[in-house]
């Protein structure tokens, strides 16, 4: 048959079972148990074979056991959760806080619409569920890919094949972006000697929209329609026009849509290019160049998620120029200044930084814990000369994980139970999690999700081996694998060779005799390689054939395809979360937050969120957190500190067990584990810190929106402080007994008017031990001094320069030494 179109056609359902749609086009379901329910009820294979689409349900359910359901209570409790979310959404009609566009290439939603790849999306899925749930006043923005991310294939010898596949929109929860006229919607961005043309996507997430872009429309060129097809395609060409669709093509679909957000929070550098979209913008409507970046600046936020250089992206100035050539004078601005926004350097010579982007036109960013934030100063220090490196503005926000997605509905059901309503209500509060009263009978539901995930791994690899077309008796292994009663480990991350996955297999002989000892314990490994990322893949085989050649395959498991389903299911059956990044490469890490949540506990290096977490009573650590000369070294200590904690802390704890069939010191210390992860590393309480960061935002916005004429004027004298220096008369080294230090310090040259407000010279000191004091310095007859006196002994070195603080925020903006 020749093609001429295509139809979808979109279930009748009985009237009783209406409300089934209505909850279909709502990811509210996902994170709703009695939702889910309602859907995997009507046919439970489909569900699974799904991975959970009901809008896919719908479509395939048999109709005559729709209209069988209808004969029963079924629509009564359809209504009822119908309800449950038309009630949700009333009560969110009144946002908190500035209106905030939230910018990422990846969201990791659910399974069933896997534009994620990891990490970074599964966090962007959860920052917008819980801002939805605190009714934040906040739209996402992102791309759709309709061939998505890959699913993995394992080989019996552990090679990865990667298998795309087409997603259709019309079998997914997506509404198509119209415009007023109910056409839909378009917006071009500018690409070498032609218009690229992007349509959109909603995606409803609670009260939350997300609108996902596409370039996959009948006007573009056929290589241009495959620019949004598969997340992190790979080339630079493909991810600069990618990145462009979604900084560029996000901005301009916003504005079409009518919106005008103070807000803009780009997470990851993926999205930078709507800094200067931004700039563009504000220069059209006659700002000049510097005020039109300080507008742009002030509502902006930049949140990095990378710890490592190559994790930033990255591009060659001839490759910018080709597709923004001209760009900067729409921008008000000449070829240096904008290439200045996200100049690098690099040893082999200048690159287009989209992180150092980021950062120039963001007047606030963070890293996503406090480890990491201290790691992405001293990253970028450079980018701020002369500044202290307390002084760098990157502040951090910890991830969090959204409860309700990762906590197993039973486990769910029995905490509310146990700790009251409030708990539900106020997840981030740790007054609600009253964890004392967990006992019996929250063991027995951990005992039979850890049966489950037995159940789970035997029924994947039995599939896993019988597609790779190994033996009857290969097969028949693969249904006894594990012991449901067993000590298990999961470890389950992309696969990077800094997150160490073989570290296991550092002294074979002694993790052999532990597998083999007094006490059973079994892993379960999951994880996908980058498709680029060749050091990546050899880790999969390497673990794979080391787990054949030790005779280890009953109690160490490698599964393929892992997606958010297959997370939850390890994350809820556990008893131990295992993580051995390369300190300090973790930035985060939000897995272990999931498995914490279900009862497990964490036994992790002290890097990312758990180097803030780990108190000594609610989890293992791995090591301790000094540095090594090298790679080799540090692997070879964490190894063997790995094996010293398994041996002598986790499994005689767990086995300690008492005449109720569990370790009371094991419950122990899960319950010090959920009092102390449970609350603080919640999204909620994620989201509830940068919603503090989302409201100064908006008001340095709006501060910077009235204060127009001070900011060209301040820009206008900032070249004549070139022309100023700073003279200090010091004492140099001395000893004090009790007596200040007296130090003053003369400008010399001409400071203008505009910057006297903002002007300081200060005395900066800092002792030994790290700790920093800067003390203003007070202006006399003659120039400037101060009396200083330790309040402390010790030993200080210290110094004296000029600051010029910002006239919007206030912060640090630039500094000269005397």
């Amino acid at each position: 048959m020749r093609t001429l179109g295509h139809i979808t056609a979109m279930p009748l359902l009985p009237e009783p079972l209406s409300g089934l749609k209505e909850l279909a086009y709502n990811l509210w379901w996902s994170w709703n148990p009695e939702a889910a329910e309602l859907f995997q009820e009507i046919d439970p294979s489909l569900w699974k074979r799904f991975r959970g689409n009901p809008v896919k349900l719908l479509l395939e359910a048999d109709p005559g056991r729709l209209e069988g359901l209808a004969a029963t209570s079924y629509p009564a409790r359809v209504g009822a959760v119908v309800e449950a979310l038309r009630a949700y959404l009333r009560e969110r009609e009144e946002k908190q806080g500035p209106l905030v566009a939230y910018f990422s290439a990846e969201y990791g939603f659910h399974s069933s619409l896997p534009i994620y790849s990891g990490g970074l999306g599964v966090l962007a899925g959860d920052h917008v569920k819980a801002a939805s749930d605190l009714g934040l006043n906040l739209v996402g923005v992102g791309i759709f890919y309709h061939e998505g991310y890959f699913h993995q294939r394992l080989s019996p010898e552990g090679v990865q094949v990667e298998v795309y596949e087409t997603l259709h929109p019309e079998e997914l929860p997506l509404y198509p972006v119209q415009d007023r006229e109910g056409r839909p919607l378009r917006v071009g961005v500018e690409f070498p000697g032609r218009t690229l043309w992007l349509s959109a996507y909603r995606v409803q997430v609670g009260a939350v929209p997300v609108y996902l872009l596409t370039a996959n429309l009948p006007e573009n060129a056929p290589e241009d329609r495959a620019i949004t097809a598969r997340l992190y395609a790979p080339g630079l060409e493909m991810r600069i026009q990618q990145e462009l669709v979604l900084g560029l093509g996000g901005v301009r679909l916003l504005r079409a849509l009518g919106l005008a957000p103070e807000v803009f929070h780009m997470n990851e550098g993926h999205s930078a290019f709507l800094g200067l979209e931004r700039v563009r913008e504000l220069v059209a409507e006659g700002h000049p160049f510097p005020v039109a970046l300080e507008l742009a600046r002030a509502g902006a936020l930049f949140t990095t998620h990378t710890p490592v250089p190559a994790g930033h992206d990255a591009f060659p100035l001839e490759l910018v120029e080709r597709y923004l050539g001209g760009f900067w004078e729409r921008m008000g601005t000449d070829r240096e200044t904008f290439l200045s926004l996200g100049l690098e350097e690099k040893p082999w010579g200048k690159v287009f930084s989209m992180s150092n982007l980021a950062l120039r036109t963001s007047a606030q960013a963070n890293g996503v814990s406090r480890l990491h934030g201290e790691v992405s100063r001293e990253m970028f220090h450079h980018l701020w000369p002369g500044f202290l490196r307390e002084e760098v503005p990157i502040g951090h926000v910890t991830n969090g994980v959204h409860t309700w997605t990762f906590l197993h509905p039973r486990l769910r059901r029995h905490y509310a139970e146990v700790f009251g309503p409030e708990w539900r209500k106020r997840p981030e509060d740790p007054e609600t999690w009253k964890v004392e009263a967990l006992g019996e009978e929250f063991w027995q539901i951990h005992k039979d999700l850890r049966a489950e995930l037995v159940r789970e791994v035997r029924t994947r690899l039995y599939e896993q081996r019988r597609r790779n077309g190994e033996s009857p008796s290969r097969l028949r292994e693969a249904e006894k694998v594990l012991d449901p009663e067993a000590l298990t480990i999961g470890f389950a991350r992309r696969f990077a060779t800094y997150k160490r996955a073989v570290l296991l297999f550092k002294d074979p002989e002694r993790l052999r005799r532990l597998l083999h000892g007094h006490y059973p314990i079994q892993f379960v490994f999951a994880g996908k390689a980058h498709p680029k990322d060749e050091p990546g893949k050899a880790y999969l085989q390497e673990l794979f054939a080391k787990i054949r050649e030790y005779g280890l395959e009953d109690r160490m498991v490698v599964l393929e395809d892992y997606d958010m389903y297959l997370a939850r299911v390890l994350v809820h059956g556990s008893d131990v979360w295992l993580n051995t990044p390369r300190r300090p490469m973790e930035a985060s890490g939000t897995s272990g937050m999931k498995a914490a949540l279900n009862g497990a506990l964490n036994l992790s290096v002290l890097d990312g969120w758990w180097a803030e977490a780990y108190n000594g009573k609610n989890g293992f650590a791995i090591g301790d957190e000094r540095v090594y000369e090298s790679e080799e070294a540090q692997d070879m200590a964490d190894a063997q500190a790995l094996y010293d904690v398994l041996e002598f802390e986790v499994l005689p704890l767990f086995y300690a067990k008492g005449p109720e069939g569990y370790s009371s010191g094991w419950l122990s210390m899960v319950h010090e584990s959920l009092r102390t992860v449970g609350p603080r590393y919640s999204a909620a309480r994620m989201v509830g810190d940068y919603l503090e960061i989302y409201r100064r935002g908006g008001a340095w916005a709006e501060a910077a929106r009235a204060g127009q004429e001070a900011l060209a004027a301040f820009h206008q004298a900032l070249p004549a402080l070139q022309g100023v220096t700073l003279r200090a008369q010091v004492p140099g080294d001395l000893t004090l007994n009790g007596v200040p230090m007296r130090v003053r310090a003369f400008l010399e040259g001409e400071v203008p008017e505009a910057l006297r407000p903002f002007l300081e010279v200060q005395l900066v000191v800092r002792r030994s031990s790290g700790h920093l004091e800067v003390v203003p310095m007070r202006p006399g007859p003659e120039g400037y001094e101060v009396a200083y006196r330790p309040s402390r002994p010790g030993s200080y070195a210290y110094g004296v320069r000029l600051a010029l603080r910002h006239p919007i925020t206030g912060h640090v903006a630039w500094v000269r030494w005397a």
